[in-house]
């Protein structure tokens, strides 16, 4: 498996991977991982994930500082090796350099090689070269995934709205729709009244959570102007925001200009076992915004957790919620979304009501049932290769 991003890199991607990996070897599947190098003290800090984790030279990208770009020359110096080794199929999760090496393996070695399609791009360019055209950005971003998935022979798609959208682009290459999930074991725990006490948040005080990177495209600018609209009937609300991201600045303006000081609290990465569960259970209500999002994983975390949900059904979390018992959808409007916030807020009848179905709503996605598709799919796809090339041997 290939990819541009990782942990210590937190964000949906690292997590998506780490969930395919640490699945793939329960199944006794062995599985070797390469992503850039980030800092060291921090990549030791994920060096023990039950798979080998390669680590190629890398830089940072001037535009989004987060990040890390696997040198061209590192590329260069570890085909031969990884030519040489023994693998039955190359898995693609990112379109940079990532994708380069993972073609170029694919060449070498003749091996099946499947791509997953993990982020909207067409929506999450402008966020990031502000000073270019967005009609210029969402052709060339349309253009270059015609591109790349046409380099490979299978693609992994997380909902049926980005198959949609892929074709729409005119993307010709097979795709099979296969969520991620979790690993719901690991949100069965939790504690929101510790949580609340250590930050001085007391037990009966109205409380909304959200789980996010902190980048525009999440559309937390939203989430503050309806709890904007909250304060006036709730004046003791609290907004818990957990994560970080570039956008972190200019949402913090915001709360200040709206005069939310006292009213929205940002937390930055929390511990993905211990103290981000215990923020999930201190919520009374979950909201969630964003757009973009082609899985929507926090949605099935605060599922798993029993935290009542709101949230805008669009793309990836239209999926995640289509039929679900533990969360009110709403528009992306501010009025409509703080009406169905302060319904729950006003009903702990109603919040009870909502939780008591989130574990069998996060059931659907479990991790460990999706990835015997996955495997089954690689294993198709290699078949399917070899019938290909012996046709065409037929045919010499």
């Amino acid at each position: 498996m290939l990819s541009d991003v990782y942990f210590p890199r937190v964000n949906g991607v690292s997590s998506s991977i780490r969930t395919f990996a640490q699945e793939l070897v329960s199944l006794g599947h062995g599985v070797s991982l390469v992503v850039p190098a980030y800092d060291e003290a921090l990549d030791r800090q994920h060096h023990d994930e039950g798979f080998e984790v390669l680590r190629l030279p890398s830089r940072t990208i001037f535009f989004d500082p987060e990040d890390r770009l696997m040198k061209a020359s590192a590329l260069t110096s570890v085909l031969p090796q990884l030519a040489a080794r023994r693998w039955d199929a190359i898995h693609i999760h990112t379109p940079f350099r990532a994708h380069q090496l993972g073609v170029r393996l694919a060449r070498a070695t003749g091996l099946p090689t499947v791509e997953t399609y993990h982020t909207f791009f067409e929506e999450y360019v402008a966020h990031y070269l502000p000073w270019l055209p967005k009609p210029v950005l969402r052709y060339g971003a349309r253009a270059l995934s015609r591109r790349l998935c046409h380099e490979v022979e299978h693609l992994i798609v997380p909902s049926q709205q980005m198959v949609d959208v892929l074709d729409r682009y005119g993307i010709r290459t097979p795709s099979t729709v296969i969520p991620t999930g979790i690993h719901l074991d690991e949100f069965a725990g939790g504690d929101g009244g510790a949580f609340r006490a250590k930050h001085g948040i007391a037990p009966s005080q109205p409380t909304l959570v959200t789980v996010s990177r902190l980048a525009q495209e999440k559309n937390i600018m939203f989430l503050l102007d309806v709890v904007k609209a909250l304060v006036g009937e709730f004046p003791a609300l609290c907004f818990i925001v957990a994560g970080e991201g570039p956008d972190a600045p200019r949402l913090k303006q915001r709360t200040a200009e709206l005069g939310l000081g006292n009213t929205v609290r940002f937390f930055g990465n929390l511990d993905r076992r211990t103290t981000l569960l215990d923020c999930y259970r201190a919520g009374d209500v979950f909201v969630f915004a964003s757009p973009t999002e082609t899985q929507g994983l926090v949605l099935i975390e605060a599922m798993a957790l029993g935290v009542p949900i709101v949230s805008t059904a669009v793309m990836g979390t239209a999926t995640v919620l289509e039929n679900a018992r533990s969360a009110r959808i709403s528009v992306e409007n501010v009025a409509e979304f703080a009406g169905h916030v302060a319904a729950l807020l006003r009903s702990a009848e109603e919040r009870r009501a909502l939780s008591a179905h989130g574990a069998a709503d996060a059931a659907r996605w479990s991790a460990p049932a999706l990835m015997h598709k996955v495997v089954k799919l690689y294993a198709s796809i290699g078949s399917r290769k070899d019938d290909s090339q012996a046709g065409a041997a037929d045919q010499v």
